[in-house]
C-alpha cells in the first residue's frame, strides 16, 4: 500500500485522478475494455472533477459500478448517489459502455440479486473509494462484515455515519438520514485489481490513522486495505495530520 500526501485537497484530487486515469488507459490498452467502481460523497469532489478532464480515455469501453446507495431515498433527493454520479460524472463524459447504478427504491432483494449477478461477470480493474469519519469502507460501518461473499448487501447505518451525512450537508437533520443502505461488500471491493483511495479533510484524520496504523480489524473497516496488493491512499495535510513523520515521509 502506498501513501501520497498533498498540500491541498485540490492537489490530492488531481493526483488521485491522474493515477486512476493512467490505470484506466493501461487496462483498455491491455484488454480492450475496463471495469471501474466510483465512490461518492464530498471526499470525491476533487478527484471526479479532475477525472472528467483527463484526456485520451475511451469512455465507450468503460463499464461502471458504484459503491452504495441509501434505501428508500428518491432519485431527486440531494443525497442520492445516483443523482450525484449523474450530475458530477456521467453527464460530463461521453457515454460509457455500461452503467450499473444502485436503485435503493422498490424491491431491494431483487435489486441486490440483479446487481450481484451482473458484477460477477465484470471483474473490477480500478476502484475509486474513500474512507468515512468512522472508518467505514463503502457503507460497511464498524464492526464491518469482512466475510460476506456476496458483492452487495443491505447494511444498517450507525449514528456516526449518519451524522457525517448530515454534517456534509446532504440532509437537514439526523432524522432525515436513512437507517439502511445497499452497499458493496468489503470482499467485493478487495477483489479490485487496483484501488485509488481519496481521503481529504481533518475530520478524517483519526480514521486515516486507524486505517493505516492499526492492525487490520473490522472495528477499523478501511484497515483491510493494508492487505491489498495495489492500493494507494491519497491524503492532504489535514487528513494526514495524525500520522507519524515516517509515514508522511
Amino acid at each position: 500500500m502506498k501513501v501520497v500526501i498533498s498540500d491541498t485537497k485540490h492537489e490530492l484530487g488531481v493526483k488521485a485522478a491522474t493515477l486512476a486515469a493512467e490505470l484506466i488507459r493501461k487496462t483498455i490498452a491491455e484488454k480492450g475494455f475496463v471495469n471501474i467502481i466510483l465512490a461518492t460523497g464530498t471526499s470525491q469532489f476533487q478527484t471526479l472533477e479532475q477525472l472528467i478532464k483527463e484526456e485520451n480515455i475511451d469512455w465507450g469501453k468503460v463499464t461502471m459500478f458504484h459503491l452504495d446507495e441509501f434505501i428508500d431515498l428518491p432519485l431527486a433527493h440531494a443525497a442520492s448517489f445516483r443523482k450525484y454520479l449523474k450530475e458530477r460524472f456521467l453527464d460530463k463524459v461521453p457515454p460509457l459502455k455500461a452503467v450499473h447504478l444502485i436503485n435503493g427504491e422498490g424491491n431491494i432483494e431483487a435489486e441486490i440479486a440483479n446487481l450481484n449477478s451482473i458484477i460477477s461477470q465484470y471483474p473490477i480493474d480500478v476502484a475509486l473509494v474513500g474512507v468515512g469519519e468512522n472508518g467505514h469502507l463503502a457503507f460497511n460501518d464498524p464492526p464491518a462484515d469482512f466475510e460476506n461473499e456476496n458483492p452487495y448487501h443491505v447494511v444498517n447505518l450507525d449514528e456516526p455515519c449518519r451524522m457525517q451525512q448530515m454534517g456534509e450537508g446532504w440532509f437537514g437533520s439526523l432524522d432525515e438520514v436513512p437507517l439502511q443502505a445497499i452497499s458493496m461488500t468489503v470482499k467485493q471491493i478487495m477483489k479490485s485489481k487496483y484501488i485509488v483511495c481519496s481521503v481529504p479533510d481533518e475530520r478524517k484524520a483519526l480514521a486515516v490513522r486507524n486505517s493505516l496504523l492499526q492492525e487490520v480489524s473490522n472495528i477499523y473497516p478501511a484497515s483491510i486495505l493494508q492487505n491489498h496488493a495495489h492500493c494507494t491512499f491519497f491524503l492532504d495535510k489535514n487528513s494526514a495530520s495524525l500520522l507519524p513523520e515516517k509515514v508522511v515521509a
